[in-house]
């Protein structure tokens, strides 16, 4: 997802895609641990996103 994308979201949608995206960072360290984590790289930009929409987040909390 685009940083653009991310801003042009409300908060309470920004929220309901964090949580989603914690969720599946959930699952992934399941996978890695079972050893069926096919895609690496995944988990890497999961947690990037999450990075970013907490930052979005956070400047949207500021500005108010």
């Amino acid at each position: 997802m685009k940083i653009k994308e991310i801003r042009d979201k409300s908060k309470e949608e920004l929220k309901g895609e964090l949580e989603n995206l914690k969720k599946e960072s959930f699952n992934l360290r399941f996978q890695k641990a079972g050893g069926q984590l096919e895609n690496t790289a995944r988990v890497r930009f999961v947690r990037r996103s999450i990075a970013r929409v907490l930052t979005v987040i956070n400047s949207k909390d500021d500005k108010v």
